[in-house]
Parts: structure tokens; sequence; C-alpha cells
């Protein structure tokens, strides 16, 4: 059984997402420390992969410059154990089926395993294949986390009865990236899941304003930043740990 219901124990769920090695490892692990000192209750990381589908051009740009400063799946699981010294929140990474394809299911879960890794998120792992990592999954306590998109429709129901960890309820259709207003229906859809499954739901996708937090926590049970806490890095480098948990602070206080 993994941690990751340990989130969802004080309220609405902050989660943040951040790119590994964008720019350095060492610039991550400092991001990370400073978001969860300032209220992240979950972090979820990303693998960098050359051909991210789901993702934008914030979180796309900030691959590449991972990748091109050197970063392997390896490196990630270093900075793991190195970030498990001290993180005690769950963690979980978010990546695509090739990259573990290429490093090895068993030795890739077994890892995860080992370094403390609570949770995997697999954006382009259609619900109807994700027996290819399951039994992966669950011979090394990791939870197979679940994303459920406007489009799911019909498949809502079977998908979130299956749930674990938590359910990632993607606020819009297209790609990751910071959106001015969330137009979805997204009440309606986190009913359905709830009819379903005691399992959190979280809502991802657009979300980047402490307004918007708060909006999305309301009918959920708490929201995921991704492209507006890898802008910071962009835009501050080396420096950005300490904007990054500024920004936290905002959004968790709106959360509240």
């Amino acid at each position: 059984m993994s941690k990751i219901r340990e989130a969802f124990d004080h309220g609405k769920a902050f989660i943040a997402f951040i790119t590994c090695g964008d720019p350095d490892p060492e610039t991550t692990a400092a991001a990370v420390r400073s978001a969860v000192r300032c209220g992240a209750d979950l972090i979820e990381l990303g693998i960098p992969f050359s051909d991210p589908t789901a993702e934008g051009p914030v979180i796309q740009a900030a691959s590449l410059r991972a990748l091109q400063g050197g970063i392997t799946t390896d490196k990630v699981f270093d900075l793991v154990r190195d970030l498990r010294r001290d993180v005690t929140v769950p963690m979980v990474f978010m990546t695509y089926a090739n990259v573990i394809f290429s490093y090895g299911a068993e030795r890739f879960l077994a890892a995860c395993e080992e370094t403390g890794i609570d949770g995997l998120i697999l954006p382009d792992l259609p619900y109807e294949e994700k027996e290819e990592f399951l039994p992966f999954c669950r011979a090394h306590g990791v939870d197979l986390i679940s994303l459920i998109a406007p489009t799911s429709e019909n498949r809502i129901a079977m998908i979130a009865k299956e749930a674990e960890g938590f359910v990632y309820v993607v606020s819009s259709l297209g790609v990751t990236g910071m959106r001015s207003e969330i137009r979805t229906d997204l009440a309606s859809i986190v009913e359905v899941i709830r009819q379903n499954t005691s399992v959190p739901c979280v809502i991802g996708f657009g979300i980047s304003t402490p307004a918007q937090a708060a909006e999305m926590a309301a009918v959920s049970d708490g929201a995921i930043v991704g492209s507006a806490i890898v802008k910071i890095l962009e835009k501050y480098g080396k420096e950005a740990p300490e904007h990054i948990g500024e920004y936290v602070r905002s959004m968790k206080d709106a959360m509240r």
C-alpha cells in the first residue's frame, strides 16, 4: 500500500509537478524541498522524454533542457534517493511508457520501490492496456494512477472503479499548459468518480492562479500544477527554488 492517501489527510491536496534535471538535478532537489516546505502535499516528478505527447510547449522545453543537460533515468533515481533522506511526502513519477520499456519494467518498478516512489502516471498508456505494467506495479507497491479526461464519458465509472492512489482528472482537452479559464463541467465528472470509488480525485492541466486552484479544490480533493512551476524554473534557473516556494504557498493558502 503506497503512502499517497497521506497527501489528503490534511484537507485539500496541492500537488506540484517538477521536471527532473531542469536545469540540473541539484536545482530540482532544491525546488522539491522548497515546494514541500511551503505546503506541497505530494510531488509529481517528471522523467524527461524526447516525445512527451501530453505536454504543452512549457514542459516540452523543460524536458529538452533536462535531456540536453544529461539527465537519465538512473540519475533521476539517484535524485529521488537524495530527496528521500528528508522529504517524507508522497512522490510519484509522471513519464511515458517508452521510458519504462527501454529501462525494463521489472527493473524500473523495483527501483521505484527501493527509492520510495509511491505512484506512476503514464499519460500515453490507455486504460485498456494497463495490464502491461500493473503486475510490476503491484509487485513493488507502486500505485498505477488513472487519468480521466472530458472525453472519457461512458468510461469514467469503469476507470474509477479500478483506480488506485488518486484519480487524475484532466481539466481540459489538449496538452498541459496554463489556461486563462477552465470551462469543462468538472463537477459532473467528479460526481461520477465519487459514485464509483473512495480514492481521492484531483484536477490538473491548466491551473496556474490561486483563484483557479481554489475553484478546482472546491469540486475535487485537490489540484495539480505543473506548467506554472516549470515556467518559474525557466525564468529563474538555479535561483528558482525560493520563488517556487512563494508560489506554492500562495496556491496552498488559496485552497485552505
